[in-house]
């Protein structure tokens, strides 16, 4: 037991450094997964409305790639058919960020070398970075169960929800503990789990894609794909409908497996090192590595690309099922509730008006992850030898910046054009469906560039609590400018969010006031980050 040594210790030391994140992502992920059941209860309340939404669900291939088929018509499965595929993709990414932070991480800032040279054990970091990680997904496990059970919805399919969003997430701890000992860096690392997920999920929408219809004209019968992922183990549990309890024990022995591997790995590594060997740069830089704004662009390049493909394949999915948005919400109320998310009119547009608009946002994430390297690279990457020679730090800030919002209009771009090619290719009108959306996407920056703004105001002004105030910004805006209208919020609350000051298009018509405004202020604030960033120590924060 040497090797476990200090085990309890490191355990006590991650949760106290994870003691406000983790409980945010706990109960974020529970609130969500309950919130799209009570949504699912008060859009359909008939038993017809309900059977009509499933069978549409298991006729539209898109639809099923998607979010998967309804394990039956009632509440509950259309709650599973509509949040638990999503949310298991967030679970992961927290088990991913969770294990990463706690075990690579702590190796690349030489946190684990000094750690090491007490009385702790070999795999004491890392077991207790799994024994977080397990008490998180068991936490999960319970406080989304009880906030089923507390809509009214049964019992036995609650349980069975909530195990299935936890073990997924043990699934994933533990494929990111091996992806911890392949790897040399914690972005590496992540980038693998990253991948991980990204493929478990293509595998699991072609095996639902390829599936077999029942003859109920509900329950799809997955291809084998979706016997080779996670999360097509965790949607075979079937919560409220079959409820198949036999696939939890392919996520636990997954989870088993990838744990005694990743045990084994690190016993043949050195601490700082991974299993596969680094990737061999150039023997010469490209002269665009002589000016910082080049220098950024190949920091930020795989950041960038790893977004656009990842929204390219959420804008074609929300683009080949606008053809069949008057069916999947053909009841008065749920008519009403897109109409409210995406504005008055035609119910297509306004279907694509809410969509476009929270997708904005989601994207407005890749900016402040961009933008909030700032502070990771002033404190332990190339900040301080940059500044060492005749770059300015203003040059340096408005180098992030202008790659920030490149990026960001990029991604945008993307969005755009995915969603305009699969709706026009199954509407047969490809000219208008793609120049209006790519057009809604583009007027989407200027509201990025006011968060783009505010995220290098905290930087200049609080660079220690720089990465905590943008994302509760982004936070804010996601909730607040996607959601508030639903939540009946005060219009003054409403007008927090910058994304709320554009009209809803392609529903509404593009005006141009706005924009000027919201450009204004991302300058405003711009200047505000750049003089404080000029004024103040770095690291410290003056």
């Amino acid at each position: 037991m040497r090797a476990l040594t200090g085990t309890g210790v490191l355990t006590r030391l991650a949760l106290r450094r994870d003691r406000l994140r983790l409980p945010l992502w706990v109960v974020g992920l529970a609130a969500l997964f309950a919130s799209i059941g009570n949504s699912i209860s008060g859009l359909y309340e008939t038993d017809a409305a309900r059977l009509e939404n499933a069978q549409v669900r298991a006729d539209n291939v898109v639809t099923r790639a998607f979010t998967g088929p309804a394990p039956g018509s009632s509440t509950g499965a259309l709650t599973v058919s509509e949040g638990l595929v999503f949310t298991c993709v967030l679970v992961a990414l927290m088990n991913i960020l969770l294990v990463v932070r706690h075990t690579r991480q702590n190796e690349e800032l030489g946190r684990t070398e000094l750690v090491g040279s007490a009385a702790v054990g070999r795999h004491a970091q890392l077991t207790a970075a799994l024994l977080v990680a397990g008490l998180a997904n068991v936490l999960l496990i319970v406080l989304s169960t009880l906030a089923l059970i507390g809509m009214g919805l049964p019992a036995g399919g609650s349980a069975l929800a909530g195990l299935a969003l936890g073990t997924v997430g043990l699934a994933f701890a533990g494929l990111t503990a091996v992806a911890a000992q392949l790897t040399e860096s914690a972005r590496a690392a992540t980038g693998l789990g990253g991948l991980v997920l990204a493929t478990t999920f293509l595998l699991r929408a072609a095996g639902d894609a390829f599936g077999n219809t029942a003859s109920d004209d509900i329950t799809v019968n997955p291809a084998w794909p979706s016997w080779i992922s996670p999360l097509g183990w965790g949607q075979q549990l079937r919560p409220y409908g079959e409820s198949r309890v036999w696939p939890l024990a392919l996520l636990l022995l997954c989870s088993a497996l990838s744990v005694l591997l990743a045990v084994r790995l690190s016993v043949h590594r050195d601490v700082g090192t991974g299993m596969l060997p680094a990737r061999r740069g150039a023997v010469r830089a490209s002269s665009a590595m002589l000016k910082p704004i080049g220098l950024v662009w190949r920091l930020q390049r795989g950041l960038v690309l790893g977004w656009m493909v990842g929204i390219a394949v959420f804008g074609a999915v929300f683009g080949g099922i606008g053809d069949q948005v008057d069916d999947l919400f053909s009841s008065e109320k749920s008519a009403q509730f897109v109409r409210d998310l995406g504005g008055e009119g035609d119910l297509v547009n306004a279907y694509f008006a809410g969509m476009m608009g929270l997708l904005a946002v989601v994207v407005s994430g890749f900016t402040v992850q961009a933008l909030i390297r700032l502070r990771s690279d002033e404190e332990n990457g190339p900040t301080e030898a940059v500044l060492a020679t005749s770059v300015s730090r203003a040059h340096w800030l408005l180098a992030h910046t202008l790659i920030a919002l490149l990026g960001t209009a990029l991604v945008l771009a993307v969005l755009g054009l995915s969603t305009g090619l699969a709706y026009g290719a199954v509407s047969n009108d490809l000219t208008a469906a793609l120049g209006d959306l790519l057009e809604t996407t583009l007027a989407q920056l200027a509201p990025t560039a006011v968060l783009a703004g505010f995220a290098l105001a905290a930087f200049g002004l609080l660079p220690r609590l720089a990465a905590t105030v943008t994302w509760a910004a982004f936070a804010v805006c996601l909730v607040i400018g996607q959601f508030g209208t639903l939540l009946n919020l005060p219009d003054g609350l409403l007008d927090i969010s910058p994304y709320s000051h554009l009209p809803n298009m392609p529903a509404e018509s593009l005006t141009v006031m706005p924009i000027v405004v919201m450009v204004v202020l991302a300058g405003a604030l711009t200047a505000v980050g750049v003089a404080g960033f000029r004024r103040r120590s770095l690291a410290l924060g003056g």
